[in-house]
């Protein structure tokens, strides 16, 4: 199901954005992009292909960070494939802060994955 997808995204939960977004920027030198989404305030860098995500939430151990694998379409169909193997969805399909789709789940030691499908791709194929 997976192999389709590319890690795209890491998100990480954090105490502090502000703390974050110095770090990132000050300390390891990427260029990081504060942004306002629906659920408030988030901020954004890229390291090589890879996107980076910081989000202002208090956060267990196991939660953060979350790896994000994107596909280009198909989202609803690969929710209802991992419930039918009995992979546990701790986040059903639902709107992520861009407008995109999202889901997540755990693997079997309770570390959180995601599917991220971009705003207007087809929720089933």
């Amino acid at each position: 199901m997976l192999a389709e997808c590319k890690l795209d995204t890491v998100v990480f939960f954090v105490a502090s954005l502000e703390r974050s977004v110095s770090f990132y920027r000050d300390t390891l030198g990427l260029s990081v992009e504060r942004m306002d989404g629906h659920d408030g305030p988030f901020a954004t860098a890229q390291a090589g292909p890879v996107s980076m995500v910081f989000i202002e939430r208090p956060a267990r151990a196991g939660e953060s960070p979350v790896v994000v694998f994107s596909m280009d379409a198909g989202i609803d169909d690969c929710a209802e494939a991992l419930a039918a193997q009995g992979v546990e969805i701790v986040v059903p399909v639902s709107e992520a802060p861009d407008g995109g789709l999202s889901l997540d789940f755990i693997d079997p030691d309770g570390c959180v994955l995601s599917l991220y499908q971009p705003p207007g791709a087809a929720r089933r194929r």
